[in-house]
Parts: structure tokens; sequence; C-alpha cells
């Protein structure tokens, strides 16, 4: 097992390789490192869910307004039964806030009957039909005019980051390799009926290919000989508020959707801010991820309507997330038996949700493809840091702090992200490969001076303690504190959940 950024590539055989290593990629990466094959995953990027995995609303959807029948469907339903049950085993921060799809007019309220029917036919029956009197009692920052609301009480959100870094983790820790900086540049077919995929670090050979490029599976695609769909990045922009702005809002709120996706949102995150977006603008440039005066101006115009005290809250960070729209409202994830591959294109904001029963999806394609699997085992135990504010953190943790100081010497104070997080980052099985990394594994820089005040430290911090493969292996034990079978493990049922602001 093995992280790498530089350096030539393994000359053997791998059994499968994976293109991407956002998290639908790295979660087929965890499925397939649960059996004894050679597995690779190549990442053009300096770190794993650096794409749109790390640009989202970051909510862990029932799939209530799937379409029935979909794939898409049937895959977010799995999926989100197995993430939040993955979430409670290995430490990712999830809240379950439930949802609110708000009607503004006659038509949306109109509508609502219909959208709690289809639900139900996605199976999700615990939904229900509330009025204009009990909605401004259950969200009474809501702005005027609301008639009324569908409940979703199974909506809820989670920490994104550290999914993909979960999933990543377990499947080096199991004895896949990881290539960062390893961008692809052909597939071609080598002897013995191998594929041959050329990089930029060299070749890498494999006998069957998985195709989870994310925004570039089309471009994978056509390499491969293939012209199935056509990828158009479709940015999100989504305006991040201060953690005073967190007691406006108790409920994820949804607007009524349309045919261009879910529009604007406003719902709190795992890490006590609120967001509200995003928008839905079809673009042709798939590294445009920055932001505009018009979609900012867009956002706040919607916001002022939903929340109106939010826009009076201090906007913390501004960004953008691409995601990758084919035309078709649902995934395009087919195998080509007779070439040993399987593409996986046209994930959309549900791919996170979906993300472990994708996998698990892909595998069985692989396996009709002619994979020999054999017999599954489980990965090694995992806990991982938690970073989100309804469960204690490190500098929260009396016990912790006595036992290594590092965890109560804060770094970033807007955060409360402690030295003993950012060296424990640095450290991890699969370490940041840049700061913004860093900041996506322990939160550091993302408070409200957005690294003003620690941003020297942090670097200095980064500079002396980065390194791919650094750091043991060591799972966590059943009587650890931190493992999800002790007591005192802070998603036990017993434990209380309380929010600190940060």
């Amino acid at each position: 097992m093995s992280v790498t950024t530089t350096g030539p590539l393994p000359d053997e055989v791998h059994d499968v390789v994976i293109i991407g290593a956002g998290v639908v990629g790295a979660a087929i990466a965890r499925e397939l490192a649960r059996y004894r094959l050679r597995i690779a995953v190549v990442e053009a990027s300096d770190d794993i869910g650096n794409g749109t995995s790390k640009a989202n609303t970051a909510i862990l959807h029932t799939g209530f307004d799937a379409t029935p029948g979909t794939l898409e469907a049937r895959l977010v339903r799995d999926g989100h039964r197995r993430l939040t049950g993955y979430a409670a085993e290995v430490g990712i921060p999830v809240e379950r806030l439930g949802a609110l799809l708000v009607a503004w007019d006659d038509e949306q309220l109109a509508a609502l009957p219909a959208l709690a029917a289809k639900a139900g036919r996605n199976g999700c029956h615990d939904t229900r039909l509330i009025g204009a009197e009990e909605l401004r009692r259950r969200e009474p920052h809501l702005g005027p005019g609301a008639l009324g609301a569908l409940d979703v009480p199974g909506e809820s959100i989670i920490c994104p980051w550290t999914t993909t870094l979960a999933y990543a983790t377990q499947a080096v820790r199991s004895g896949a390799d990881l290539h960062l900086d390893c961008r692809v540049e052909s597939v071609t077919a080598g002897p013995a009926g191998h594929q041959e995929l050329g990089t930029a670090r060299g070749v890498l050979r494999t006998r069957h290919l998985v195709n989870a490029a994310g925004l570039h599976a089309d471009d994978v695609d056509r390499m491969c000989g293939h012209d199935d769909f056509t990828v158009t990045p479709r940015r999100g922009q989504l305006m991040v508020f201060d953690t005073f702005a967190r007691a406006l809002v108790d409920h994820i709120l949804l607007p009524v959707p349309t045919e261009r996706g879910k529009g604007v949102l406003v719902t709190p995150t795992v890490y006590g801010n609120v967001l509200l977006g995003p928008t839905a603008e079809d673009l042709d440039d798939k590294a445009a991820t920055g932001t505009s005066a018009d979609g900012l101006a867009f956002l706040r115009e919607h916001g002022a309507r939903i929340l109106p005290a939010l826009l009076d809250e201090e906007v913390t960070a501004v960004y953008a997330g691409l995601r990758a729209a084919t035309g078709q409202e649902d995934y395009r994830i087919r195998a080509h038996p007779g070439e040993r591959r399987v593409t996986v294109g046209g994930i959309r904001s549900t791919g996170l949700t979906a993300s472990m029963a994708i996998a698990a999806h892909v595998v069985e394609l692989l396996a009709a493809t002619g994979l020999e699997l054999g017999t599954a085992h489980e990965p090694a135990p995992l806990r991982m840091p938690n970073i989100g504010e309804a469960f204690p953190r490190p500098y929260q943790r009396a016990e912790l702090i006595a036992a290594d100081p590092e965890y109560g010497t804060l770094v970033c104070h807007c955060e409360r992200v402690s030295r003993g997080e950012i060296r424990d980052a640095l450290a991890g099985t699969v370490p940041p490969g840049s700061v913004a990394g860093l900041r996506r594994r322990t939160r550091a820089m993302s408070g409200r001076c957005q690294g003003y005040h620690c941003g020297a430290a942090v670097h200095a911090l980064f500079a002396r303690g980065g390194g791919p493969g650094r750091g043991p292996v060591v799972p966590a034990s059943p009587d650890s504190p931190d493992s999800p079978h002790s007591p005192h493990s802070p998603h036990s049922p017993d434990s209380p959940r309380t929010r600190t602001p940060s």
C-alpha cells in the first residue's frame, strides 16, 4: 500500500485501476480493497476529493425527490442507508435535521402533494404536508409569504471532506495504491489483453478499468473509444455565513425543485455555519470554479426572501463547485464487458449520498466483465477525527489534552483547531497535498478571519510536516475512547449532542 506524488509507477499488472479520487472513486477503491486484488487509484490533482467532491451542499439525501425507477433513485436510497451506518461506525459528522420543502406561491403549494406521492414511490414514507402556521412555528425567521411545506424528516447534513478521506484511508490501509499528480493522458490496449494508461508519470497496466473521472469522465470515455455522453460543467456558487447565523435556522430549507436542479436552499453545516446556494449555470470551462458578482447577487436576492435576517450576518466565505451535467437526469454508469471497463459518469450532487451504493454497483458490473473477486473481508476498524460541531472536538476533551497537550494548543482560534489535529492530519495515511487539503481535514483557516491570524503558523506547520505515506497505520481498538464500540464514542446513542459555536 502506498500514496505517491512523484516517481515512476509500479511495473506490474493491476487487477483494477480507478481513474479519479473523488468521493465516488474513493468509495469504489474502498469497496474493491475488501477483496484480495491489486488495486490502484490515479488522480490528476495533488489530493483526494479535489474536484466536485470538495464543493457541494453537503446534504445526506433520502432520495425523496429523485425520479422513481431511475438508477439514481435506487442508488441514492441504498446509499443513504449505507452511508448513514458507515458514518456512525467511523465517526463522520452527521446531523439529522430534517428538511422543509417550502412553497412560496399557490403553484408551488399545489405541487407539494405530488412531491409527497413521489417520495412515497421512492420508499420515503414519512413525509407530510404542513401548513403555514406550523411552518412558521418551526422556522420563525422565514421570510413573509411562505404558504406551507413538505416535511422530510430523514434529510441530514454531513461532512463531505471526512467522508472521502475515510474511504481513501481504508482503501490504502487495505492495500490499494493511490497515485496523485498522475493525470491520465491515454488509454490503449496492451499485450495479453491488458490495458495501458499513459500518464505524466509513466505507464500503468491493468486488467480492468473504472472511469470515475467526474467532470472529465467524458474525456476518458473518448480515450477508450466511446462517445456516449458529454459533460457540461454546471457551476454552483454558494455563500457561507458566520456561525452567529446558525441560530436562525433549524432545518434544511429547500425550494420546490425545477428541471435545472433543486434550486437555491438554506442549510446549516456540520461545522456550525449556514450555507446559501447554489446557483446553476451551464459553462464550457471545466476549471471555472470562480464566483461572480451576478451569481452572488442572485443568491442574496433569493436569501432575502427565504431568510431575510441571514443577510444581516457576516459572510465568512464564498465558493463555487462544478457538477457533471450530461443532459440526462440519471447517472451514466455503464459496463463495457468486452473491454473490461466500467464508466461512472453523470454523477451529480447526489453522488455523495449514493457513493457507497455506486461502489457496490460498480463491483457487480466488474464481476460481470470477468473480474474474479474471491471472498470479501471487512477493512480494519477506523475512527476519523471529528471536525463537526455536534460532537466533542479535541479542544473540549480534557482527558485527551491531559494525555497529549498538543490537543489543547490552538493554532486556529476561529475554528478551535489544535496543533495536535494538524500534526495528525499531516502524518495521516492520506496526508494533504496542500494547505487547502489541510484545511479540509481540520477546518484550519476556515473561520471568520480566513487565515489572517493563523495562516502563517498553518503554512509553517504544513511546510515542516507534509509528505505522502507518513504516519503509522493504527486501527482503533474496541476499548479506545474513539472506537465506535466504546460508550465514550461521540457517536454513541448515549452521548449528548451539544453544539458549541466556533
